[in-house]
């Protein structure tokens, strides 16, 4: 009960400071209290406690390193133009008819080049809500194939946070899980396209002036979905011509996009293929975009900021400030991971784990241990380290079982976080591109995923018992 008791306290506290609106860093601290607490009711040692949480934040620093890389990465990417150049020519190929569909294939274009959901939802995501919007689509269907769209890369992109941080969890080789990833991920990928382009004929159906009483009724819910969404902010009609005043849009602007496909595609270390992509994006900075070194060397840090408040709002950010919270969650969530191994807390949850692992197979108890984990943790971030400890057991340690362990978090943690209505993962990507919370059940590819792996993991499990029956 005791177990229970702390659990509890620490997720009203982490729901308090989600609800409220405040950072979640100080509940991560309580946490640490609350857990250090329970340690010493236990009688554990607070050094031995201590010396196993530094110990667990010690092991972390590779990919806080890889978080710093990817925050000077994303600020150099919009102040050397590269992220407007991929925008103001991509967003020129979308129509009132597909504006649905290829807002989500665009959007997973940007977040693999990026491998930030956030990131890609303020930059490509806005202007497509946007674009759409002024063409009259579906504002929930809309949100949703932005929201699936910006976790496509941020599950799969060489350059993803928590793509690093299972890796750094998992010991495995990014690239080889970047390899699975795309496979298990195929068929969702393609089914939510064909429902993106469904609803695009559909809404063209009804603009057509359809009739029926099917048509009718899809008419008026759209209506209703575009009332409940603001539209203070102004259509942007002249992506081009907006970026254009601001960058020069050389071709050479690209350069550093290109320089992460192909170092991505010969498999060179992530550290060594982010370097390469600062040291290019420095180089245009300075000599395709003038650049001053204090200026550049400010940005760094702090991140971009546009001096037209109509590309600011669009491309701000980026810095290696942007990746402090990140970095403190990683951080405090690998003590609570040295905490727990010392204290044995989660020792009588990891054993219901693996008895419904017994039942279901490491993949259905890595899902359902996924699920519960994104709704108490309210971030991506915790859920994906949360989950790794809690299914520890359901899996070896040898590379293939790791490597499994590895796909099972991709494809469970990582997308099943942004679909909690109150978790940050999914809300501040919404509440970017102004879209209703809704759209959370359009984002098709975000539950595909997770299903069909189930599914698959079910199937092969019966068979495997029919064969050996």
């Amino acid at each position: 009960m005791l177990e229970a008791g702390t659990m509890l306290l620490f997720c009203a506290v982490l729901f308090a400071s989600v609800a409220l609106g405040w950072s979640i860093i100080p509940a991560l601290f309580v946490g640490v209290l609350l857990f250090m607490g329970y340690g010493l009711v236990r009688r554990c040692s607070l050094r031995a406690m201590a010396s196993r949480a530094a110990g667990s934040v010690r092991s972390a620093g590779t990919v806080v390193v890889a978080f710093v890389l990817i925050g000077v990465l994303t600020s150099l990417w919009r102040a050397s133009g590269t992220i407007a150049f991929i925008v103001a020519h991509s967003t020129a190929v979308i129509h009132a008819a597909t504006v649905i569909p290829l807002s989500f294939l665009l959007c997973s274009a940007m977040s693999v080049l990026v491998g930030s959901s956030f990131a890609s939802a303020a930059t490509m995501g806005t202007i497509c809500m946007s674009l759409g919007l002024s063409m009259q689509a579906n504002p929930v269907m809309l949100g949703g194939a932005i929201l699936a769209g910006v976790y496509v890369g941020d599950r799969c992109s060489p350059v993803s946070t928590s793509a690093l941080l299972v890796k750094q969890l998992t010991h495995t080789n990014l690239f080889n899980t970047i390899a699975r990833m795309l496979s298990t991920g195929a068929v969702p990928f393609v089914l939510s396209c064909v429902v993106y382009v469904a609803a695009a004929v559909v809404e063209w159906l009804c603009a057509s002036g359809g009739s029926g009483f099917g048509a009718a009724s899809a008419a008026a819910t759209a209506g209703s979905a575009r009332a409940a969404v603001s539209t203070n902010a102004s259509s942007i009609t002249d992506i081009g011509g907006l970026f254009s005043s601001a960058f020069d849009l050389h071709w050479l602007t690209l350069v550093p996009a290109l320089l992460v496909i192909v170092l991505a595609l010969l498999h060179v270390d992530v550290r060594l293929l982010m370097l390469a992509s600062i040291a290019a994006s420095v180089a245009i900075c300075v000599g395709v975009q003038h650049m001053e070194w204090a200026e550049l060397l400010r940005l760094l840090i702090f991140g971009y900021h546009a001096q037209n408040p109509q590309v600011a709002a669009l491309l701000d950010g980026g810095g290696i400030l942007s990746m402090l919270t990140v970095m403190a969650i990683v951080c405090i969530s690998s003590a609570y991971a040295g905490i727990f191994a010392e204290t044995r807390m989660l020792a009588r949850l990891q054993q219901v784990i693996e008895m419904l692992g017994h039942r279901l197979g490491a993949c259905g108890a890595t899902m359902i241990t996924a699920t519960c984990a994104a709704a108490l943790a309210c971030n991506q971030t915790l859920t994906i380290m949360l989950t790794h400890q809690l299914c520890g057991g359901l899996y070896g340690d040898d590379e293939s079982e790791r490597s499994a362990q590895a796909i099972d978090l991709e494809d469970s943690a990582v997308v099943i976080a942004p679909l909690i209505p109150w978790s940050i993962a999914g809300a501040v990507p919404l509440a970017t591109i102004n879209a209703p919370t809704l759209s959370l059940a359009a984002a098709t590819f975000l539950y595909l995923l997770p299903l069909s792996r189930m599914l698959t993991s079910a199937v092969r499990r019966r068979h495997i018992l029919t064969t050996n029956i």
